[in-house]
């Protein structure tokens, strides 16, 4: 009887035209976000659409689904958007050119001089990185998340 019930408002809620709850909140786990966000912190988040991906922004941390597992969901910040260039000179970021401000890393969880070439985010892509870029899975080995694959925006901790 539950599931009728639950079929019929959901029904309701598309017949109306109103929208299912496009607020939540989410777990994180593991380091990858450190210092930023810590291991078994509760996030709120706020669902994407259409619209709402398009007025994201660089800095904003993003809910997405891994590129190559979208059956897994990840949580990192957005570096670049669609048509921005990204280089990475020994552990520091540039964006289009100019160093990027990062004062949400640590210089210790960051450590590492490694170095990325120039590269182009492509067209409804988006280029993902940890805070604790030491201890991250990004895009910078994966590539860019597909936009389709953007899940929800991280509102407050």
């Amino acid at each position: 009887m539950k599931s009728k019930v639950t079929v019929f408002l959901i029904i309701c809620c598309l017949i109306s035209g109103c929208e299912l709850p496009t607020q939540g909140t989410v777990t994180f786990q593991g380091t990858s976000m450190l210092p930023t966000i810590k291991d078994g912190e509760r996030l709120k988040v706020r669902r994407l659409d259409a619209k709402s991906r398009s007025q994201l922004g660089r800095g904003d941390i993003v809910v997405f689904r891994y590129p190559l597992d979208p059956s897994k969901s990840y949580i990192k910040r957005l570096i670049g958007l669609p048509g921005d260039q990204i280089e990475i000179k020994s552990g520091e970021v540039w964006l289009n050119a100019v160093k990027l401000a990062e004062p949400y890393l640590s210089s210790r969880l960051n450590v590492s001089q490694r170095s990325q070439p120039l590269l182009t985010v492509p067209a409804h892509g988006y280029f993902m990185m940890g805070d604790n870029r030491d201890n991250s899975s990004d895009s910078r080995i994966w590539g860019a998340v597909p936009e389709e694959l953007l899940d929800a925006k991280v509102v407050s901790q």
